[in-house]
């Protein structure tokens, strides 16, 4: 009879994982703001594990706090290594409740490390199962027995992993995998300030342990046949330091050899992993630290949770009896309003919804965000602006707009033409052909071959270790060599042709519309999106992007009209920060950026030329995105002292404006979010962060979000009555084809445009009733034409 297969056993060294996962993975923070990178780092480590490995029982090992026994004899062990960092103290406690609620069991012992745990349980247990050490630490190579034992492990980052059996190690190391600590014994181990005998390196250990076999066979050999290491291409200035550093040569192994014998009290496995398994204490515990990604993929991992999913399903239908329970209006009103309650949750899906109320059906879920709604005083966002403007975003989805698809056949054809010629050229300058799209073939070219770079400048690495070739950065080197230049202009044409020009005609239906899909929920701000394409996005500050315009085009009949709200963001600053000198700017109908150099460089308008007018516009609005000094100096092109002297002058001519923005910042720390004119919030969960890097980024975003977020609700409110107007007056005459941030664009009978354009910009321009601006008015230019790439102004002054 054959024999019985055993099962599968993973040890996993969470110490080690976690420590990778901190130091690969970019810190975030979970809806409440603590840091939980590395408890993402791990959670995500694991489903790996358990899909690649399907292991069948699971245990965990962590370290204790204090010393080890290694500390017990060598004071010094690991004591080059750095403090432990404080954001991930707390983020180890928060991993235990990860395998809490995966059901799996922690084994530690104090004075032991979590390789001395494991090890201790792989001798135990390896006649009764197939183990698998998961680790980040390349010490538990020395565990491996043939194909009993296997070590997986690490390579770069967190996803990147290799399973280790003993002939794999051999391959990688030339002996066998319990000669490690034989190897560090002679080499050493910096990480683990374990010193080894000094002066003998990685080569020469390897050699000896591939000659002799172990410290102890090497010093019986140096005691009994010396001639030997000669034989073996020994150095005689090694061996003279095997001699002197004995001592230190079989203390250093004996610090490096993972402990076998950890008292540890070992209950018995009597369940398998699949029965342990909590999918719905999972799913709880990934909806409060805010790894939503990861709940589908919970989801996934059991016949348990596939079970209670289906069972989950039945409940909504029959309650909501719909073949898509996300199609239902129920669905549709519950997601909006956990997106208030959690700006961060953007697009919530069905189980996010479910998940973020801890709800078992949809109308359990909608009852309790309304209840939320009340307690945190967002109905008023929800009933007036976000409600409304539900069948509006399905109206606009459903209608779309007309593209051109010869002109888009010609554009293609003239850029691909374009792209060619451009490739030459660049092929010219490199001496050779190379892949452009490649950023490691594009890097080799350009800073190994041509040896381009900015001197003085500190040159960008990816976390491979190439130079990085982003725009970004190549833009740094623009005058360092013309090829540089040339593979920018290659680089913004092959997006507009992958992105615009050639993806859209397979887009377009039956038709020839174009229907993006508007997403309500999309952002954090409060704005729309747009997705498959986003429309938003087409580049406008370049005539290569602006001639995408010209295949977005009216029907016969009709003419494309557009609405701008002129400067809303600086007229909404003056507004709520109350600054008088600013809302005066604006009261007066002058050009702001015009009068804001005029102020701040002590001219009259009259004097002020582009260069100054353009310095006031990236203050302007680097004031409003919370811009540091050296963010508006790369912005100038200037050097720190006159940055920091624009700044200082800025806030002296405008000082409601610095204090307000400075008690929004304020506002935000002490409160965890901030709101807009009308009432939405938007919370910060970084903003309390103990790392400078996150609080920072949420300090600047707090400053921009109640002028971001009120400019939103503008729009929203104007959309909800505009569609009200067309309903009552314009049914079938017109339609909103477009959002594009502060920008309406309607498709409109050519008859009846002039009157219609006149009622929509009466509505768009009295959102805020004229005796709360404050004098400031909402100023919205409209344009007119038979494209969206080819409009004039349209003057509609007096109806």
């Amino acid at each position: 009879m054959p024999e019985k297969q055993k099962p599968t056993l993973v040890l996993l060294d969470s110490h080690a994982i976690i420590h990778r996962a901190y130091h690969a993975i970019p810190d975030f923070t979970s809806p409440s703001g603590e840091s939980v990178g590395a408890v993402y780092g791990v959670s995500a480590m694991l489903i790996k594990i358990i899909n690649e490995l399907k292991p069948d029982h699971i245990i965990a090992a962590y370290d204790l706090p204090g010393p080890t026994h290694r500390h017990e004899v060598y004071e010094a062990y690991k004591a080059k290594r750095p403090k432990m960092d404080d954001a991930l103290v707390p983020q180890i406690q928060r991993s235990r409740d990860v395998l809490k609620a995966f059901g799996i069991p922690v084994y530690e012992a104090p004075g032991f490390e979590a390789d001395d745990v494991i090890g201790t349980l792989a001798v135990l247990l390896k006649s009764d199962f197939n183990i698998i050490i998961a680790s980040g630490d390349m010490d538990t190579l020395q565990l491996v027995d043939g194909k009993r034992v296997r070590v997986y492990t690490l390579r770069k980052g967190i996803q990147d992993t290799i399973l280790y059996d003993e002939d794999t190690v051999i391959g990688r190391y030339g002996f066998r995998p319990g000669l490690i600590p034989d190897f560090k014994g002679f080499a050493g181990d910096s990480s683990d300030n374990i010193i080894g005998v000094p002066g003998i390196g990685e080569k020469t250990a390897t050699a000896l342990l591939m000659a002799f076999g172990s410290v102890e066979r090497v010093y019986e050999t140096l005691a009994a046949a010396p001639e030997a290491f000669a034989k073996a291409g020994i150095k005689e200035r090694a061996v003279g330091l095997l001699r002197e550093h004995q001592d230190e040569a079989e203390f250093s192994k004996v610090l490096a050899t993972i402990r076998t014998d950890a008292p540890i009290h070992f209950t018995e496995l009597k369940q398998s992993f699949r029965d342990a398994f909590h999918p719905e204490a999972c799913v709880a515990l990934f909806t409060e630290l805010g790894f939503r990604s990861l709940i589908p993929r919970v989801q996934q991992l059991s016949a348990l949770s596939n079970k209670q999913s289906e069972v989950r399903g039945k409940e909504v239908l029959k309650e909501n009896p719909m073949p898509h329970a996300e199609d239902s209006m129920l669905y549709k009103e519950s997601a909006v309003m956990l997106w208030l309650a959690q700006s961060e949750t953007t697009n919530p899906t069905f189980d996010d919804v479910l998940n973020g109320t801890q709800s078992k059906t949809l109308a359990e879920a909608h009852e309790k965000l309304s209840m939320t709604m009340k307690k945190e005083n967002l109905d008023r966002v929800y009933e007036e602006i976000e409600r409304p403007l539900i069948p509006v975003i399905e109206t606009l989805n459903r209608t779309g707009i007309l593209i051109d698809g010869g002109y888009l056949k010609k554009l293609s054809l003239q850029y691909h033409q374009e792209l060619d010629a451009l490739a030459k050229k660049i092929f010219k300058a490199a001496g050779s052909e190379f892949n452009i799209n490649s950023p490691k073939q594009l890097g080799e070219v350009l800073f190994v071959k041509m040896g381009i770079k900015t001197p003085g400048v500190r040159q960008k690495k990816t976390a491979t270790g190439q130079i990085s070739t982003k725009e970004s950065e190549l833009a740094k080197l623009q005058d360092e060599h013309p090829i540089v230049k040339e593979i920018l202009a290659y680089r913004e044409l092959q997006k507009l042709l992958s992105t615009y020009i050639d993806a859209i005609p397979p887009l377009l239906g039956n038709d020839k519309r174009l229907r993006t899909t508007f997403v309500q929920t999309g952002t954090t701000t409060g704005r729309l999106s747009s997705q498959n394409p986003n429309l938003q996005n087409i580049p406008v500050k370049s005539e290569l992007g602006r001639n995408i315009r010209g295949a977005f085009i009216a029907p016969k009949g009709r003419v494309l009209v557009a609405f701008d709200y002129s400067q809303i963001e600086l007229r909404l600053a003056a507004l709520l920060s109350g600054d008088k000198k600013l809302a005066d700017i604006f009261r007066r109908g002058e050009d702001v950026h015009a009068a804001v150099a005029a102020e701040v460089f002590g001219v009259s308008q009259k004097e002020v030329n582009y260069e100054m007018r353009r310095r006031a516009k990236v203050i302007n609005f680097g004031i409003l995105y919370g811009m540091g000094v050296n963010a508006l100096r790369q912005s100038l092109g200037t050097d720190r002292i006159e940055a920091q002297n624009f700044l200082n002058r800025y806030f002296e001519t405008y000082p409601e404006l610095a204090g307000y923005l400075e008690k929004t910042k304020a506002s935000a720390s002490r409160l965890g979010y901030t709101a807009t004119y009308f009432g939405r919030k938007r919370f910060f969960p970084g903003i309390r962060s103990r790392l400078p890097h996150l609080r920072a980024a949420s300090e600047r975003m707090a400053i921009n979000a109640p002028l971001q977020g009120t400019q939103a609700d503008i729009v929203k409110i104007a959309m909800a009555k505009i569609n009200a107007l067309f309903s009552e007056n314009y049914s079938g005459k017109g339609a909103l084809v477009l959002q594009i941030h502060d920008e309406l664009i309607f498709e409109l009978d050519a008859a009846l445009m002039k009157d219609a354009a006149h009622r929509i910009k009466e509505i768009m321009e009295t959102v805020i009733p004229e005796s709360e601006l404050n004098g400031i008015p909402l100023t919205v230019s409209v344009e007119y034409g038979p494209t969206w790439g080819d409009m004039e102004q349209l003057n509609i002054s007096g109806g």
